[in-house]
């Protein structure tokens, strides 16, 4: 059995162990393969006497001085850096720079390209700044690794007839949805038609009934009072004029209506009691915010009259600019009512608190609101006239209702407003685009995943530049990897130092220096070599080094050579000799025989 130098005796025990008591051998010898292989390649003339075996081998890096055909092992250097250790830092470095080809860059891969890539650089830093500045020159010293790649197959175009019929299909879908819309606006006009019908019915039933049939009508029907269902009917005929998409012009009727309430407005100050000279200021104040609105939503006519027209010579003087005024104009408005749609149910969700959005919700408004409404009334309940309830005495008082009532009642004009303008706007888009459809009636499509960029030959190419220098200078330099032991060029000049020789012997032994082991194979490693251990001899000493005639083989035929002579007989020990003494003869086994 070869081993290396420095084995340690348990491990020796443990082979002989298993050669005896699992195999049944009858004797076992063990040599050092270095020594064999420099005694062979001694017999073809490769090498002398005295010499140097540089052994650069799977785990391991070995130099043994030769003195007389004998190997010194006092004298040898051992550094725990190998072929082995090359090849995991390959590995490694190429599962880095390529993180997604983890799978395909294995040990027994790594391996095969460090023995057809793999070289050792003359000047490893030279090699760097190489890499680092000229790209033409590191161009040509890279090679490349191509990954079994298949070329994905080519999308060819849609055909017109496919085109036709997508476009054929989304027509139909968008119809469907069309059709789908306006059934639903027909229900609910239904709908609404029906109610208003009902309730104008149960009016006509009140006006000709006496009272107690009155009260007994509005039992049956579940509204309180007269005025209630009037209410109900204007709110009605404003929900359908709103589904028609009709303009809420007409409004100025009804309010015109409620002008023979203040019947006290008219009449001299000196008729009237002290009550209805409250009253009246109370119907003066009604009758003048009532008046307000009237005109205020007369001039809103007149301004949207004019803006009528004005739409209309834009239309006819270019419709696609018109249609896409209308569009934005649209898309505006839809995010308002949503934002305040959102705005209202983030403020009902929560409690004085802002909503997810960053505003206040309507809820915290209204909130607020209520609380300035009751600070109004309880000051001027209790605060006037030291606790009497004075009230209305004075015309300011008036006043208060007025402000209470002023934020609920602009945010209501305002929503229906943007409301009613939105609707117009729709039924114009749809008068001149038929295929559109609103936001709300739209299905909102499945967003499509981003694609994928195509792979090519290139993504499964793995190029290996420096790595080619790199991964072998380890034997140079382990602490690249983290080993703190010295190189094997330093190896041989720690060697020549154990030897307690004059000179001249280790001039000697210069001049006969064998490289073997399977890392003596990669490129470069001689010159490499002589380079390193010229630096630590004298100035022009002879040196030379030569590569074994076989690395990989030449200790085993040098251990057949010696298992064939006369020698190997009493160098062995047998299964006798290891029943008798057990462990304690491989602590004794002299391994330095005669070769």
């Amino acid at each position: 059995m070869t081993e290396c130098e420095c084995n340690p005796s348990f491990s020796r025990a443990r082979m002989s162990e298993l050669l005896f008591e699992t195999y049944g051998v009858p004797s076992i010898a063990f040599g050092i393969d270095d020594a064999f292989s420099y005694k062979y390649n001694q017999k073809l003339g490769n090498c002398g006497e005295d010499g140097l075996a540089i052994s650069c081998e799977h785990g391991t890096c070995h130099v043994v001085p030769f003195l007389k055909g004998q190997p010194v092992l006092e004298a040898c250097c051992r550094t725990n850096v190998g072929g082995f250790h090359i090849t995991d830092f390959l590995r490694q470095l190429l599962s880095l720079k390529y993180p997604y080809h983890s799978a395909s860059i294995t040990w027994e891969k790594a391996e095969e390209l460090k023995k057809e890539h793999c070289s050792i650089a003359l000047d490893y830093m030279s090699e760097l700044q190489i890499f680092k500045n000229n790209k033409e020159e590191a161009e040509e010293k890279t090679w490349h690794w191509q990954l079994p790649w298949v070329p994905p197959p080519k999308e060819e175009p849609p055909s017109e007839e496919e085109l036709a019929r997508k476009a054929a299909l989304k027509e139909k879908a968008g119809q469907r949805l069309r059709d789908m819309a306006a059934a639903k606006r027909s229900q609910k006009i239904v709908e609404l038609e029906k109610q208003l019908s009902y309730l104008e019915e149960l009016m006509e039933q009140l006006d000709g009934a006496e009272e107690h049939e009155a009260t007994s009508i509005l039992g049956r029907s579940g509204y309180l009072s007269q005025q209630e269902i009037k209410s109900a009917i204007l709110k009605g005929t404003q929900s359908l004029r709103k589904a028609k998409g009709e303009s809420n012009g007409n409004e100025d009727k009804a309010d015109a209506s409620g002008v023979d309430k203040y019947p006290l407005v008219s009449v001299p100050d000196e008729t009237l009691t002290p009550e209805q000279l409250k009253e009246k200021k109370k119907q003066i104040l009604l009758k003048t915010t009532t008046e307000g609105r009237m005109r205020a939503k007369q001039r809103r006519a007149e301004e949207e009259a004019l803006r009528e027209k004005q739409e209309e010579e834009r239309r006819s003087e270019n419709p696609e600019l018109y249609l896409e005024e209308l569009r934005a104009r649209y898309s505006e408005l839809t995010d308002k009512v949503e934002q305040r749609k959102r705005q209202k149910l983030n403020g009902g969700q929560t409690n004085g608190n802002y909503s997810s959005s960053g505003g206040v919700g309507r809820g915290e408004r209204l909130n607020a609101a209520q609380k300035e409404r009751m600070r109004l009334l309880t000051s001027a309940a209790f605060d006037r006239g030291k606790g009497e309830d004075t009230f209305g005495m004075r015309d300011e008082d008036w006043l208060v209702y007025k402000k209470m009532s002023k934020d609920n009642d602009d945010e209501d004009d305002g929503n229906d407003d943007e409301e009613s303008e939105l609707a117009r706007i729709t039924s114009k888009i749809q008068e001149m685009d038929p295929t559109f459809v609103t936001k709300t009636e739209a299905v909102q499509p499945t967003p499509e995943p981003p694609k994928a960029r195509t792979l090519t030959a290139e993504d499964y190419r793995i190029s290996i530049g420096l790595e080619r220098f790199r991964c072998p200078e380890i034997l140079f330099q382990p602490g690249m990897i983290g080993i703190d032991q010295a190189g094997i060029d330093e190896m041989v000049s720690i060697s020549l130092r154990r030897l307690m020789e004059n000179e001249s012997v280790k001039e000697r032994l210069c001049q006969s220096i064998l490289v073997t082991g399977g890392c003596s194979l990669l490129p470069g490693i001689i010159p490499r070599l002589e380079s390193g251990i010229r630096q630590f001899r004298p100035y022009l000493a002879p040196l030379k080094l030569v590569r074994a005639a076989d690395p990989l083989l030449d200790a085993w035929r040098g251990a057949a050579a010696f298992g064939a002579s006369s020698k190997f007989g009493r160098q062995t020990f047998s299964l006798a000799d290891y029943r008798e003494h057990g462990e304690n003869l491989f602590h004794r086994y002299n391994i330095v025989y005669s070769l």
